[in-house]
């Protein structure tokens, strides 16, 4: 019996050493994110429901300046193309391709892709909220010292066990849900750049 308990106590102090802190699994993700650089591009679904208006689902490449993001909107398929210079904007509906100039951006818009998740529990008090076998649910609660009083009151953050990635991330802002998942690193420039042979019976509209 004593070398029973022994074996349970031993097993019990081994499982405490190996438990980690929200801040700690947080951290390792950070970790691994930093790990890719810029030049690999990354991916990523996102999710917006807006009250009374219902949820629109986007898919976003970016690679360095370059962005595609796809969409749709009530049925209608939009494919937006940006190198920075110029936008091309797919509209299904209308059947034409519009072509503007494109929008000035911060430089911490582009700066921010691979690193979007670097230090996004700054002003939060964050916890373990529940744990399955392969993923932790992490609960993020804005901090009363939080200077951003128009940042999320809570963030949701869910990581994956065995790669230490962000599995999703959910917040809800003025009206506004969002969540970010399905994260990959890896875009090809074919994915990011307009080529008008893919639209060939579709009108061009030049607005720049």
């Amino acid at each position: 019996m004593k070398k029973l308990i022994a074996i349970i106590s031993f097993i019990a102090m081994a499982t405490a050493a190996m438990a980690q802190t929200a801040e700690e699994i947080v951290s390792r993700m950070e970790a691994e994110m930093n790990k890719h650089d810029e030049s690999e591009g990354v991916a990523m679904t996102i999710d917006i429901k807006v009250f009374l208006l219902g949820t629109m689902t986007t898919r976003a490449y970016t690679l360095g300046d370059k962005s595609r993001v796809e969409a749709s909107v009530m049925g209608n398929d939009m494919v937006t193309w940006d190198d920075g210079v110029t936008t091309w904007t797919y509209d299904s509906k209308k059947g034409e391709v519009e072509i503007s100039n494109a929008t000035p951006k911060e430089k911490s818009d582009s700066d921010g892709d691979i690193k979007m998740f670097e230090g996004v529990t700054d002003g939060y008090d964050v916890k373990i909220d529940k744990e399955t076998s392969t993923e932790w649910h992490i609960l993020c609660k804005r901090s009363r010292n939080n200077p951003d009083k128009d940042a999320p009151k809570k963030i949701d953050l869910v990581i994956a066990k065995d790669t230490y990635w962000p599995v999703s991330l959910s917040a809800s802002l003025k009206g506004i849900d969002m969540t970010m998942r399905d994260i990959s690193f890896g875009v090809t420039e074919k994915q990011v750049t307009f080529n008008p042979a893919d639209y060939p019976n579709i009108k061009m509209v030049d607005k720049r």
